[in-house]
This record gives structure tokens, C-alpha cells and sequence, in this order.
């Protein structure tokens, strides 16, 4: 309950009192903010160092098939079987603007696998593929 001030003296007031419902939102927006990096968290891989490599701004239009060492598939960070590939990546390249693919390949995973993958890519019509990989000494992944 609110103070009444000035009407009658056993009156309600009637106003909403907005101090709490601001509260439990700031409250709601800090968790959201510190929980969304945490999902957005891709999967592992040790890139291979390439010393010929370009910058590449990382940015979410790109449709990323990510292979871990186990030879798992993931694309845009969802797992996804090896005869799914291709119907899992043109669904996404449906989603988004650019009809660029990026393999993000665990160094551990055979050429050949990666091969094949490049192949099915190309099979489907995809002509816009690059190979990310990691700058000798450094941190950085590059693509293209």
C-alpha cells in the first residue's frame, strides 16, 4: 500500500507502485546478459596453422560446418550426421544473406574426410568455400 496524501483520510491509493516490477526486470536483464555469451559458445577444435591466410571479420551470416576431432559435424554449432549434411546447410544458407560456407575442421580429422565434405559442397552447387585455419603463433582464425 501506498501513503494516501490529501482526499480522504481512510483512502487507498490506488497506484501501482512500479519500484519492484523495475527491480525483478534488472534483475532479468543482468541474467540474460551474463547467460547469453555463455550459449553462444561453439564447439571445440584445434585449428590447423596455415601462415598464408587473410583476416576475416567474424560475423554470423557466415554458415559455419564446424568437424571436431571425433569427426563429429556440426553446422552453425548444431549436430548434424554426415547423410544430413547437405539438407542441414541449405537450411541455413536459406536463413541467412550470403551463400558463403566455412570449414572450421579439427586438425586431428583426416584430409579425407574433409575432402569429401568439400565435395558433397560442391555437388550441391555451393561455390563460395573457405577453410578456416589458425596464423602460426597466434590465437587469431582467418578464413578464406
Amino acid at each position: 500500500m501506498g501513503i494516501a496524501v490529501g482526499g480522504k483520510k481512510d483512502a487507498y491509493n490506488s497506484e501501482i507502485n512500479v519500484t519492484p516490477l523495475a527491480d525483478v526486470m534488472l534483475v532479468l536483464l543482468i541474467i540474460v546478459m551474463l547467460i547469453a555469451p555463455l550459449l553462444q559458445a561453439g564447439v571445440l577444435v584445434r585449428l590447423p596453422e596455415a601462415s598464408n591466410t587473410t583476416e576475416r571479420i567474424d560475423n554470423n551470416n557466415d554458415t559455419v560446418i564446424h568437424v571436431d576431432s571425433s569427426g563429429r559435424f556440426f553446422v552453425d554449432n548444431i549436430p548434424t550426421e554426415e547423410r544430413q549434411l547437405l539438407i542441414a546447410i541449405q537450411t541455413a544458407l536459406d536463413r541467412k544473406f550470403a551463400r558463403l560456407v566455412l570449414i572450421k575442421a579439427d586438425e586431428a580429422v583426416p584430409y579425407s574426410q574433409i575432402m569429401s565434405v568439400f565435395d558433397q559442397l560442391r555437388r550441391a552447387g555451393i561455390e563460395q568455400i573457405g577453410l578456416i585455419a589458425e596464423r602460426p603463433g597466434g590465437t587469431v582464425p582467418a578464413g578464406e
